[in-house]
């Protein structure tokens, strides 16, 4: 084959939608009537529907009616929390914890972890998220499910400091092992549970790990206002002053929440020399009763800012399209400010800056050429959508998930017209229904760690 068409034909085209784009300077435009061009994994080309009519493909799919976009990435989340799906509500943080959350958790079995995982995962497909970011235990059954969805994600088996260094090196040794698998879809990261639970020295030490292997590292941070105020009060200095003092903000870094930012962690946010960015999910901190992720001033600072959903035993859905929702609303709430936080800004946060927070910024997160090919399409035709003046608004504040009918990670379609393709939904979840007795008893009085905010 000679000319245009030379490599030969297009592993796929998604031809006749909406494209979202991004342009240079980070602002959205939307391309009607155009194709997505995907070969090996990734896209090639977006043009126009007329161009696209003429080039071969092995694979095609009419997306008229329909809107192509970056997959949604869910930067903070512990995936297989979803087996504790609505178990503990209407109670405050600590108690959520204490009398909760890691007493259940000192049940979980590896098997339980995977059938999480593997729920977790098809969740997130139907909802069109193609890579998570995921702090959890037992992190090898859940980049068997990662391997098994064919989802996208950057894990991290997390430590606390009561484990002793077999902890932190466990999560050194599982990064290492399983970093660049399924085809380079799983990334690692080292995963310190926060500052109230990893002692300064283990802090430190995980600096040092993640300067001599060149590994992110991914923590939660200044949780809630509560956490910060009494780290000040205890030790004189804020959980990120905590983080800035172990070095580690002078690594690629990802912070859960940082609702408890306040304005003296700005400067430290922005001298800091690695790659920092911040993952907010604000239903979780809704629930909670806490504050809110500070965006605009991280923006001020030049500091990215990724939406998540964090576990779904606080959020109750891993529906990061829901947190977008929810972002744009409380930040103009917050600010007080309706302009604050556009339907646009709100898809940029959602698409190249979660793709930035979770070291994927180079890979995904905008339909371009060279990027990996993780789309989406998104139904415009239903009537809580329609009419269509503005399509970012539309998207944010009229669309919602089940609006996602195909999900696309490295060019392979996982949900076709909402069929899940990789995953048997009713197979996992009886599985895992079938054990459930044993993980929610709490009898035994035993929990895998204390909550108290303030060490």
């Amino acid at each position: 084959m000679t000319g245009e068409y030379a490599n030969g034909p297009a592993d796929l085209v998604v031809e006749g939608c909406t494209v979202l784009v991004h342009d240079q300077d980070g602002g959205i435009r939307f391309e009607e009537d155009s194709a997505v061009v995907v070969r090996d994994g990734a896209v090639e080309a977006v043009i126009s529907a007329r161009a696209a009519a003429g080039r071969p493909a092995r694979e095609r799919i009419d997306a008229r009616g329909r809107l192509a976009m970056p997959g949604l990435i869910n930067c903070h989340t512990h995936a297989p929390m979803v087996a504790l799906r609505g178990v503990a509500e209407d109670v405050p943080v600590e108690e959520w914890f204490n009398d909760w959350i890691w007493p259940i958790e000192s049940n979980l079995t590896d098997d339980l972890v995977e059938l999480g995982a593997l729920l977790a995962c098809a969740e997130m497909i139907r909802a069109g998220v193609t890579a998570f970011a995921d702090h959890y235990f037992a992190m090898d059954r859940v980049a068997d499910a990662v391997v098994r969805s064919g989802l996208r994600a950057n894990l991290g088996w997390a430590y606390f400091s009561s484990q002793g260094p077999e902890g932190r090196e466990r999560s050194l040794d599982f990064a290492l092992r399983r970093g660049g698998d399924a085809g380079g879809r799983i990334t690692t990261s080292l995963a310190p549970h926060a500052p109230y639970t990893v002692d300064d020295a283990d802090l430190e030490a995980t600096a040092e790990l993640a300067r001599e292997h060149a590994l992110p590292v991914h923590v939660h941070a200044a949780e809630n206002r509560a956490q910060t105020d009494s780290s000040l009060e205890r030790h004189g200095r804020t959980p990120i002053g905590a983080l800035h003092r172990a070095g580690l903000l002078d690594v690629d870094i990802l912070i859960a929440h940082g609702t408890g930012i306040v304005e003296q962690d700005l400067p430290l946010l922005q001298q800091g020399g690695g790659r920092i960015g911040i993952a907010t999910a604000p239903k979780g901190y809704l629930k909670f009763g806490w504050d809110t992720t500070p965006i605009r001033a991280l923006h001020s600072i030049g500091i990215p800012v990724g939406l998540a959903t964090d576990g779904a035993a606080s959020n109750n859905t891993l529906d990061v399209w829901e947190s977008m929702t929810l972002t744009a609303l409380v930040q103009k709430s917050a600010e007080r400010d309706p302009r604050w936080l556009t339907a646009r800004q709100a898809l940029d946060h959602a698409t190249s800056q979660s793709a930035r927070v979770t070291g994927l910024g180079e890979q995904v997160g905008a339909l371009a050429p060279g990027r990996r090919a993780d789309l989406i399409l998104v139904d415009l035709t239903g009537p809580h959508v329609r009419p269509l003046h503005d399509v970012a608004a539309a998207l944010v504040f009229s669309a919602r998930s089940a609006d996602v009918l195909t999900t696309i990670v490295d060019g392979r379609v996982l949900m076709r017209d909402r069929k899940l393709l990789t995953l048997d939904v009713d197979a996992i979840a009886d599985e895992l229904g079938a054990r459930l007795p044993d993980l929610i008893d709490r009898g035994h009085g035993r929990r895998i760690q204390e909550y108290d905010a303030g060490r």
